[in-house]
């Protein structure tokens, strides 16, 4: 997954004002104990932080 799509999804999950806000400030086990732009800086997939997100926040099959 590109991070253009990975962000696309983000917008799509939490809106466009608050996704960036998450990715900074919401800390998860799950990524390391890493927020979402930490785990991207640190060499994660895209796709595997995708994955994460949708786990711990409950993210609809649709929008997966």
């Amino acid at each position: 997954m590109r991070l253009t799509e990975f962000w696309k999804r983000m917008d799509a999950h939490f809106g466009a004002g608050y996704a960036d806000s998450f990715a900074r400030d919401h800390v998860m086990t799950e990524l390391g104990g890493r927020t979402v732009h930490q785990a991207l800086d640190a060499g994660w997939e895209a796709k595997d932080v995708w994955r994460v997100v949708c786990t711990v926040m409950d993210v609809p099959a649709s929008l997966r």
